[in-house]
């Protein structure tokens, strides 16, 4: 991509079209995906992510959608530097995991953040006074004491915590 000293945010960007601007793009391809650069009157700015960084597409549909989506429909494609080969090489490759495993991994994801949620919930309904760190840590310690007392073993070099010295 072309380095442009200046930049210009969504935002920014939302207000020119919004205001009726002749605003032009040019989408250009990099060795990170696409980018583009946003023209107006005399300035050329390249479209800054949130961080001030050029923002970039991996899939030219996506930002083909962003810029209809925004009312620019006209702009120039410069894919002088697009390499196909050298972009698959540098992708992650979510080809070799399939759509149901996908679904799998949501479907997990959602169910332990159900679970998570409702672990929190019990503990905020739970009636008990709650205890401070140095209670429950002497408390823990004394419940392990018991148990290797009643197994007869010795503790496994563990840090001993600071209630329980």
């Amino acid at each position: 991509m072309p380095t442009i000293d200046k930049t210009i945010d969504h935002r920014t960007l939302r207000r020119l079209v919004d205001a009726g601007t002749h605003v032009g793009a040019e989408v250009v391809a990099g060795a990170d995906g696409w980018g583009v650069v946003i023209n107006y009157g005399r300035a050329s700015q390249t479209l800054a992510a949130t961080r001030g960084t050029p923002r970039t597409w991996r899939q030219f549909e996506t930002l083909a959608s962003y810029l209809r989506d925004l009312g620019i429909v006209e702009y120039r494609v410069n894919a002088a530097a697009f390499d196909p080969v050298a972009r698959a090489k540098s992708a992650p490759d979510r080809r070799s995991i399939t759509a149901s495993e996908r679904m799998r991994h949501a479907h997990e994801a959602a169910a332990y953040d159900t679970w998570f949620r409702g672990q929190v919930q019990a503990s905020i309904d739970d009636p008990r006074p709650s205890m401070s760190d140095d209670q429950a840590r002497t408390h823990t310690a004394a419940r392990r004491q018991a148990l290797l007392r009643k197994t007869g073993t010795k503790p496994a070099g563990r840090a001993v915590s600071k209630a329980a010295r």
